[in-house]
């Protein structure tokens, strides 16, 4: 893929990052800081002036898409957009109308865009975590009652690092939007972790735990599609991946670690009262990123293996079982 072409990927990207006026500062430093993060990780690619002709509107949508003359392209910067405006729940109105906006500019039929369907109800469940994980905890935790019997750590550390090889997993398929159900694990994790410590929580609560230890959801999702863009992981075909063993092993290391660290850190906090200042609960999360990078060494293989195990098509039906 040309550099051209990398720039105009990102440029949607980085649109659909920013259509939601109504998105939190902190959530939009984090897409510009991961961003500018990835330009360091290009050659040829000027991702800090990207981001500044998106912010200040020197290229257009159709700018951009005029760089994208292959149909599987086109398709692609559908798919890369509806994953980003997804990423942190339901679509708000202003991020529906950028997609129409593209999908026009685009050329795209409904034939085209039915992997939407998909990535939408992923965004669901992150809006409803609680539907997917009030199976796997006892009746009062259900109802958001305090629970009465003691925390198995060990059980929940089992979950983490199942929910943690997963997220490693989903990196691995050829499907560009499959990195959507990483977010909605994490999500449906701590949700999880908190209800079994006693403590009722909502959506918003768990987004806002997530955000404040540096794990923004549209950005996460821009970091990995990045990683992908600019390591050479993006395939010909829209959706498939033509992956090198170095680049997959970093990307699937970087979901497994990020997620089993969110998962050791919200067992920490909710086990302690939630008495954590933000600080305090970047920095733990920041050394507890770092043990989990040292574990993820000995789990790859786990992980590859997950992926051989995984079907697309049932993505949905994976990200509400209950955890195990």
């Amino acid at each position: 893929m040309e550099t051209r072409e990398q720039r105009a990927l990102l440029a949607v990207a980085l649109m659909a990052a920013f259509a939601d006026g109504a998105k939190a500062d902190a959530e939009r430093e984090e897409i510009t800081r991961i961003a500018t993060q990835l330009g360091v990780q290009s050659a040829g690619l000027n991702v800090n002036a990207l981001i500044q002709d998106v912010l200040q509107r020197e290229i257009t949508l159709q700018q951009a898409v005029a760089e994208l003359t292959r149909p599987e392209q086109r398709l692609l910067a559908y798919e890369l957009a509806v994953c980003v405006c997804d990423a942190d729940g339901a679509k708000s109105a202003a991020e529906t109308r950028f997609l129409q906006a593209l999908r026009a500019e685009l050329k795209l039929g409904s034939a085209d865009t039915s992997f939407e369907a998909q990535a939408d109800a992923l965004a669901r469940v992150t809006d409803e975590p609680g539907a997917a994980v009030d199976a796997a905890l006892p009746p009062a935790a259900a109802a958001g009652a305090p629970v009465t019997r003691a925390v198995d750590d060990a059980a929940l550390d089992r979950t983490i690092l199942n929910q943690a090889l997963l997220c490693g997993a989903l990196e691995l398929l050829p499907q560009s939007w499959a990195g959507v159900a990483i977010i909605p694990l994490q999500v449906k994790m701590v949700y999880a972790i908190g209800q079994a410590h006693g403590v009722q929580l909502d959506q918003g609560h768990v987004k806002e735990f997530i955000a404040t230890v540096g794990v923004g959801l549209t950005s996460q999702f821009i970091e990995q599609f990045g990683r992908k863009l600019l390591g050479g992981l993006l395939g010909t075909v829209a959706g498939g991946l033509g992956r090198g063993a170095g680049s997959a092993a970093t990307g699937m290391a970087m979901s497994f670690a990020s997620t089993y660290a969110l998962g050791q850190l919200a067992k920490r906090y909710y086990a302690g009262g939630r008495q954590m200042e933000p600080a305090l609960l970047k920095h733990t999360y920041q050394s507890l990123l770092g043990d989990a990078r040292r574990l993820q060494q000995d789990v790859l293989p786990q992980i590859a293996e997950r992926a051989r195990t995984l079907d697309a098509s049932r993505l949905i039906d994976l990200v509400r079982k209950p955890l195990a």
